[in-house]
């Protein structure tokens, strides 16, 4: 993995940035990259396509865990349309302990959405130990 921020934290013994790195190429066993995607699960382009071709995403799934990545739908419409997903993944990523979550930009690409749009939808997720949220949503809540 590639890490560019200054600050750790440590999740089940294991030293973890404090923020989603903008560059992510590989990943430890327990680690998920969670990404923005369509309802179709068609990964053709921006995280989607890296979820695909390098941690598991399948082509035709467009919600939920697949592989080392967790799909959170944003194409179907407003930020209103997304929540849901949000709090679903922030439920399973509670239930799923053993696993460390890096949530990417996920909106904020293909989907055209600022920042300011979709990180509010993860209010919840500050606080929780294994969701890595990007600094850009950070700075945003």
């Amino acid at each position: 993995m590639n890490n560019t921020q200054q600050s750790n934290r440590t999740y089940n013994g294991v030293s973890r940035p404090e923020f989603t790195p903008n560059f992510i190429q590989s990943l430890k066993a327990d680690e998920i990259f969670v990404f923005g995607s369509n309802l179709q699960g068609s990964h053709g382009g921006g995280a989607a396509l890296i979820a695909a071709e390098q941690f598991g995403a399948i082509w035709g799934q467009g919600v939920g865990l697949q592989g080392q990545s967790y799909a959170i739908p944003t194409m179907q419409g407003g930020v209103e349309t997304i929540k849901p997903y949000v709090d679903e993944f922030i439920a399973f990523a509670k239930q799923h302990t053993e696993l460390f979550f890096y949530v990417t930009r996920i909106g904020c690409g293909i989907a055209g959405f600022k920042d300011e749009e979709i990180a509010p939808l993860f209010k919840e997720a500050v606080g929780i130990d294994n969701i890595c949220l990007p600094k850009s949503f950070a700075k945003a809540l």
